[in-house]
């Protein structure tokens, strides 16, 4: 049984929340906090395995939050739950330590999944063979979108879809990413109707979107390490390893 604390001031969402992880098993609401001190004095007491926290809250907010935690030493896994979904909150919740940002209204069953995800636990669901694997895709998925959001890859570019594709094909077949040229892009290129050379270029132009937003801080924040500057834009194949490599050691994902 795992235990979560929730931290938002909508005493109607906490409520209908807390009803969610009660009825559905497996998780314990040891506590609501309706303002950011009550949030920080709960997790402190409780240790809770989980802290749902919105943004905007009395008294101190959630940035305030989880800056108090990784004071004290002890930091539970955090999801922010919050409407204020830009760049800049995302971005911002990241660097403060949240492991996970989902935006309002959010589904409840969604973040279930991934809270499974994070605690490596899998699902209850019918049909084990393929609902594993539409487990899997989806919260794959979910991952690579939460780290485009934060580094700043709009999704309306044709690129984003060739990155994404990309990227789970380099989780899928490590290798691959020895044979982009040969392999990786004209299979995307296949899947999408389009060319190797379009593909290898909308990808370039995705990164380079980016770099020109000015993004580098959030994207050194994920990978842990300030390996780039505003002069020192990745190739496509490194961009695709490093999300990729990311992404394998925090999920443990496999084909």
């Amino acid at each position: 049984m795992k235990s979560i604390v929730i931290a938002d001031d909508n005493a109607a969402f906490t409520k209908e929340m807390e009803n969610f992880f009660s009825a559905t098993g497996g998780y314990s609401v040891v506590g609501v906090a309706a303002d950011g001190l009550e949030a920080v004095s709960m997790v402190e007491k409780y240790k809770p395995d989980f802290l749902l926290l919105d943004i905007v809250m009395p008294e101190l907010d959630g940035f305030g939050v989880m800056s108090a935690l990784n004071c004290d030493g002890y930091k539970p896994s955090i999801i922010v739950i919050s409407q204020l979904a830009t760049d800049g909150f995302i971005g911002k919740s990241l660097k403060y330590g949240a492991d996970y940002f989902m935006a309002k209204p959010v589904s409840f069953e969604k973040l279930k999944d991934y809270m499974d995800d994070m605690k490596g636990e899998t699902p209850v669901l019918p049909k084990p063979a393929t609902a594993a694997k539409s487990y899997v895709n989806r919260s794959l998925d979910e991952k690579i979108a939460n780290i485009f959001i934060s580094v700043g890859i709009p999704a309306h570019i044709k690129g984003y879809q060739f990155l994404r594709e990309a990227i789970k094909m380099a989780i899928a077949t490590p290798d691959i990413i020895n044979r982009i040229t040969k392999s990786l892009y004209p299979a995307i290129a296949e899947k999408f109707d389009t060319s190797p050379s379009k593909v290898e270029r909308a990808i370039r132009h995705a990164i380079e979107v980016a770099w020109n937003r000015g993004k580098i801080e959030n994207i050194n924040m994920i990978f842990g390490l300030k390996i780039y500057s505003a002069n020192d834009k990745p190739t496509n194949g490194e961009f695709i390893a490093l999300i990729a490599d990311k992404i394998c050691l925090e999920g443990a994902y496999s084909a």
